[in-house]
């Protein structure tokens, strides 16, 4: 089931959240490898909304201090590695809070993976001891396609898989 942002209100969105949740609580139950579970994420999040035209994650990279790898994704060719505090996904990595950008061109030092993209959210993952071991990122073809929604959901799922 594909979910378009742009043709429901937000409590739709919230409800197509919550429903995705389930499934990848789900599919992900007994499951403890991060790696399995990134990519499980990334996945289904990807199929599920059609708004989401990059989908994954930016590990933190323990043989580099302050600088994020890519890890499991769906999409285009995305960046190797950036460091905290560049481009939207450095900036959460850096502040550890969610960066909703409606306009990434606005957005000063975004670095462009791929020029289609025109709006993003990025969340910081962190595991059950509070360490940031990651973000999370989308980004979509279409300005100010995420909101308060997407935040909280994705925050709440995040937190649950790897929390």
């Amino acid at each position: 089931m594909s979910y378009v942002a742009r043709d429901d209100r937000p409590a739709d969105k919230a409800a197509r959240y919550a429903e995705v949740e389930a499934e990848i609580l789900a599919v992900l139950d007994g499951e403890t490898n991060v790696t399995a579970r990134m990519a499980t994420v990334s996945s289904m999040l990807a199929d599920a909304f059609e708004d989401y035209f990059w989908t994954g994650f930016y590990v933190v990279d323990p043989a580099k201090e302050r600088e994020l790898v890519v890890g499991p994704y769906q999409g285009t060719l995305g960046c190797l590695r950036i460091a905290f505090g560049r481009g939207v996904c450095g900036t959460a990595a850096e502040t550890g809070q969610t960066q909703i950008v409606e306009d990434v061109h606005a957005f000063p030092g975004h670095i462009a993976c791929d020029g289609r993209s025109e709006s993003e959210i990025v969340v910081p993952v962190v595991d059950g001891a509070g360490r940031l071991i990651a973000v999370f990122d989308v980004d979509a073809t279409r300005k100010a396609a995420f909101d308060g929604v997407d935040a909280e959901a994705l925050e709440g799922l995040l937190g649950k898989v790897f929390g």
